[in-house]
């Protein structure tokens, strides 16, 4: 039997979504152990002069807490 925690990050790219979900996903495996999956619970523009500037997520991050 496993436990899991869940932590919501915020990402930023000024590519795409995409990209904002793999940047933010890479970072939080940097720090935690055993990511498993994400939930992406929003996603957002950055606007500026009527031109998207940036896209942001909020996802939900699970990873496994170790024995």
């Amino acid at each position: 039997m496993s436990v899991a925690k869940v932590i919501e990050v915020t990402s930023t790219s000024n590519k795409s979504f995409e990209d904002a979900i793999q940047t933010g996903i890479s970072r939080a495996a940097k720090t935690l152990d055993n990511v498993e999956g994400a939930w992406i619970k929003e996603q957002k523009v950055q606007i500026k002069d009527g031109k998207i500037t940036g896209y942001r997520v909020n996802m939900m991050v699970t990873f496994v807490i170790a024995d």
